[in-house]
Order: structure tokens, then C-alpha cells, then sequence
């Protein structure tokens, strides 16, 4: 079983729901990413909670040493992180192991921290590679080469600073 992820920005959380989701939360009658507009990327099994968060520390580290990339990849990761948008908690009209609960669909949505996207937008261009280096060698991840490494760097960089801009926040929609 895999999990795939989607990264995006909104401006808030109920915009995000409608994105992701689909108007009011109702999953059976979303849309795409794409064909809702939004602005993307499809990043397969990079989860925020594990993956992307080690990105975050190794950014972090290329700003403040090597001191608190070893402690945040070491299990401990940034103090912050993602939090859950969509579905409630617990779901208005049932338990999670209910029918017709949208925790059925394998489908949640969460938001990043502000500080996660800034973090990224930050990284200047000529870090890209020591990052991309260390990022790609973890054990959750596996690019065929280098240069696969930096492009998604690069990718999550580039959202993360377009995100910055609009001043919007990032979420990730992930289906188990």
C-alpha cells in the first residue's frame, strides 16, 4: 500500500476543503487539483509528517549547521508540524468506522505551518545540491539519481515561495 500526496496553497482552510476535497467537504463530488485551478504539485509518497519535515530540518541546517539537522532527522524533526484540516475529528455523525464516513476514503488533508513554507521559500538556489544530497539519502526516500533529488527540491521550493507571495498557506492532501 502507498501514499500519495499533493501539495497546493490557499488562502485559508475552508478554500483548501473546497480545492482538495470538493465544495463543503463533500468528497464524492470533488475534483481534481488541476481542474479546480489550483496551483500544485504531485510529489507520489512524500508525506509531510516524515519526509517533507526532514526536508524542512535539512533547509534549516543549510541556514544554521549541521547541529539541529542531525537531532530533527534523527526522529525528533521540526517542533512544529502539519495539521489535520480535513476530516473532522471526530467526523459530525459517526465514528471513523462507521459507513459513509469520510475516513473510509483514505483521503485527509493537512496544513503546513506557515514557518515550513517560509523556511523552503528561503533556500537560496546555490544550496539546492547539499540539500537535495543529504534529503535524498534518507531511508524513506529513493531517487534514481542526483539530479531527481534537486528537481523535487527545487519543485518544493518553487511552491513554496509562489505560496509565500500570494500569501497563502501550504496544504498537503494525501490518499492512503
Amino acid at each position: 500500500m502507498g501514499v500519495l500526496c499533493d501539495y497546493f496553497h490557499a488562502g485559508d482552510g475552508a478554500s483548501a476543503v473546497e480545492l482538495a476535497i470538493g465544495p463543503g467537504g463533500d468528497w464524492l463530488s470533488g475534483t481534481s487539483l488541476e481542474d479546480a485551478g489550483a496551483d500544485w504539485i504531485d510529489a507520489k509518497g512524500i508525506d509531510p509528517d516524515v519526509v517533507l519535515a526532514q526536508l524542512v530540518a535539512f533547509v534549516e541546517g543549510a541556514f544554521v549547521g549541521s547541529a539541529s539537522v542531525e537531532s530533527a532527522s534523527a526522529g525528533g524533526g521540526p517542533v512544529d508540524g502539519p495539521e489535520l484540516v480535513w476530516p473532522d475529528v471526530p467526523y459530525p455523525g459517526g465514528g471513523s468506522d462507521e459507513p459513509g464516513s469520510p475516513w473510509e476514503t483514505g483521503l485527509i488533508l493537512q496544513q503546513l505551518p506557515d514557518r515550513w513554507r517560509d523556511v523552503l521559500a528561503a533556500l537560496p538556489e546555490d544550496a539546492v545540491p547539499g540539500v537535495a544530497a543529504r534529503w535524498g539519502g534518507i531511508e524513506e526516500l529513493y531517487f534514481a539519481d542526483p539530479r531527481d533529488a534537486e528537481d523535487a527540491v527545487v519543485t518544493f521550493v518553487r511552491l513554496a515561495g509562489r505560496a509565500r507571495a500570494a500569501g497563502a498557506h501550504l496544504y498537503c492532501r494525501c490518499c492512503v
